[in-house]
């Protein structure tokens, strides 16, 4: 385990724009500072399995621990939008997760989510808030963007009150539109600084 706490930015992405979220995500937490920045992905997964993957992929960020998830202060969990739900690798990773729910270990930690479409109208919001159901399970305290970042109003791409977002279009661009990019580091800053308070300040432990 990290020498400092430290953020747990949990993604699965195909085309890019996702991953590219979770990277400006974790520069905004990155720099509200007092914490390190774990970014870790999933794992594919299929009906039929005819082969074990390496521990560690080839290419971009490693695959989630039980103990990245157990001992985060704070997570952003993000995902491409599947028919207005969350991709299934992402989905099966909670599902196995049920060890950390029984040990209550996310309970009153911080928690944001944040997602990419193909299109505008391609089903962001409901992907938002079917991340944010196992989050609510496991007890978690959701934070969003409020309407005082101005880039909200502005955006005509990606961005809604329950999380960052990005609209890649037909040719599944993976590159954010400058909006997308400040209110992702915005979501960053916001979850290192609630992660922040939450650390200093507890609950008493009949209140988590």
């Amino acid at each position: 385990m990290s020498a400092r706490p430290f953020l747990l930015i949990l993604y699965y992405s195909r085309a890019g724009g996702t991953a590219n979220l979770a990277r400006h995500i974790a520069r905004g937490a990155t720099a509200a500072g007092g914490f390190d920045i774990r970014l870790r992905t999933v794992p594919p997964v299929a009906a039929t399995v005819t082969a074990t993957l390496p521990p560690v992929p080839d290419t971009g960020a490693v695959y989630c621990s039980r103990d990245d998830l157990m001992h985060c202060s704070g997570l952003a969990l993000g995902s491409p939008t599947r028919f207005g739900n969350m991709a299934a690798p992402l989905k099966h990773f909670f599902d196995e997760a049920v060890d950390v729910w029984l040990a209550q270990q996310l309970v009153g930690k911080p928690a944001a989510v944040f997602c990419s479409s193909g299109s505008m109208h391609g089903g962001q919001e409901s992907t938002l808030l079917s991340m944010m159901i196992p989050l609510l399970h496991h007890g978690m305290v959701l934070l969003g963007l409020p309407y005082s970042e101005t880039a909200l109003n502005n955006t005509r791409t990606g961005g809604s009150p329950y999380g960052a977002s990005h609209v890649s279009g037909a040719d599944s661009n993976a590159t954010l539109s400058p909006d997308e990019q400040v209110l992702a580091e915005a979501l960053g800053r916001r979850l290192a600084r609630t992660a922040a308070r939450l650390l200093n300040d507890p609950p008493p432990a009949e209140q988590r």
